[in-house]
């Protein structure tokens, strides 16, 4: 089955730039746009050009040294802000000058102080007059989620009529449910004249937590760019976040039969790199990207992972550039995963040694909020010495490899999916984990719950 090709468009260096605290200097913004590259993202926003000498300067270089992508710079729907956007634009490969104006009655009454008529003028205005520099335009209704319908469609009609060859919907405010931001998108298709013509975009704030869902919901109603940041910042909860756009429709080809562009494994680099600039860290729990994303310290999980991965893991870490998932001790952990870290660390136990590291384990887990290494060693160090004349317990055997197998699904890498969320292994790959079995697998299963 043919799989519609969805445009990625990162804003991370100009809506992500707008977090409070995540301003980036020209040589920031240079480094992390090559590496969006490298990420194969499809048009990067380099930024807004009248905003600031700085973020001209930015645009310019971006579009002077990376080639590959579309490069977009934002404007006002005003002659100053399209003619300086250019300015900056012009030397790209790709330009595209981004026009937008807000459409709904809030923003027009209290904001612009303009009528609906005077709105649709500018805006067909703007449009025109960047299409007599720029053969690629885009055009955004600012807060079209919250716009009377029939206007946004007068609206979204007179700017394809005008020249616009990207129609992007944004949800600024993070106000719109998935349900309703898909029916928006099919009402658009349905009544606009012209709009067959165009690439329909979405643009999704998180204030409600939905900014991925919605852009999902866009997409299967017809939109086929995604407009998204690294780690997902941006104004105020931030947009749509890049990493879990690309990776439900990569791990769930059988709900999204869409395509990116996207090299996923560069995913964590570009997150990490973006950490780095802004000095904001990414949240232990963020999908995809965050450090917990791909560690495991219940029990009941750990144990399954080292039995097979697929048991608490869609994808595989190594997928999105993650080295390898993690087992973390901490109070909720099994025998099975202390074992291992034993082991690893150089010590391997019979039964009844086992059992009484863990006792000690426990108690000390129940203090701390992670075991450290430092603690392991000398909590073995303690038992052994009561073991008796300071016996030492035997050297660790040598490991045995622990298979963790790679498939491609149709539509995905070939390390995204673990080997049972597709009929038919298109390959293998195998890592090595010391493991020792000193116990019952099921009695492990009951311990750490």
């Amino acid at each position: 089955m043919d799989r519609a090709r969805i445009t990625i468009f990162d804003t991370t260096l100009r809506d992500g730039e707008q977090s409070p605290g995540c301003s980036m200097n020209v040589q920031e913004k240079l480094r992390l746009a090559q590496q969006l590259d490298r990420l194969g993202v499809d048009v990067i926003e380099a930024g807004f050009p009248i905003a600031s000498d700085g973020d001209f300067q930015a645009v310019q270089k971006i579009a002077a040294s990376v080639r590959r992508p579309i490069i977009a710079g934002l404007a006002r729907a005003c002659t100053g802000d399209v003619d300086r956007a250019w300015q900056a634009l012009q030397g790209a490969a790709h330009p595209r000058i981004h026009v937008f104006l807000a459409t709904s009655d809030i923003h027009l009454k209290y904001k612009l102080r303009i009528t609906r008529e005077q709105c649709l003028e500018r805006a067909r205005d703007a449009v025109r007059h960047a299409k007599s520099l720029c053969a690629d335009v885009e055009f955004s209704p600012e807060d079209a989620t919250r716009t009377d319908v029939p206007f946004l469609c007068q609206v979204v009609e007179a700017v394809i009529a005008a020249g616009a060859t990207t129609v992007n919907i944004p949800d600024t405010v993070g106000y719109t449910m998935p349900e309703e931001y898909g029916q928006l998108i099919r009402t658009l298709r349905e009544k606009v004249a012209g709009i067959d013509k165009v690439t329909i975009s979405t643009h999704c704030h998180n204030d409600l937590g939905l900014a991925v869902a919605n852009s999902l919901a866009g997409v299967q109603n017809g939109a086929r760019q995604v407009e998204c940041t690294i780690n997902g910042i941006g104004e105020r909860a931030g947009n749509a976040s890049l990493e879990e756009v690309v990776m439900a429709m990569r791990v769930r080809p059988d709900h999204y039969a869409f395509e990116t562009g996207v090299a996923s494994e560069q995913i964590f680099a570009a997150s990490q790199m973006l950490a780095e600039i802004t000095r904001v860290p990414v949240q232990p729990n963020k999908a995809i990207t965050g450090r917990n994303a791909f560690a495991h310290e219940a029990g009941i999980h750990q144990d399954g992972m080292l039995k097979n991965p697929l048991t608490y893991e869609i994808m595989t870490p190594q997928s999105v550039g993650v080295p390898d998932s993690r087992l973390v001790l901490g109070k909720h952990s099994g025998r099975h995963a202390l074992a291992l870290r034993c082991e690893q660390l150089g010590h391997q136990f019979e039964r009844r040694e086992l059992d009484e590291v863990y006792r000690r384990f426990v108690v000390i887990a129940d203090r701390i909020k992670k075991v450290q290494d430092s603690h392991l060693l000398e909590l073995i160090q303690d038992v052994t010495n009561d073991n008796g004349a300071g016996q030492k317990f035997p050297p660790a055997a040598t490991p045995r490899p622990f298979p963790r197998a790679a498939a491609a699904g149709a539509g995905a890498n070939s390390a995204d999916l673990h080997p049972a969320q597709v009929s038919g292994i298109a390959g293998q790959a195998k890592m090595t984990i010391p493991f020792s079995d000193h116990h019952s697998e099921q009695e492990d299963y009951l311990w750490g719950v």
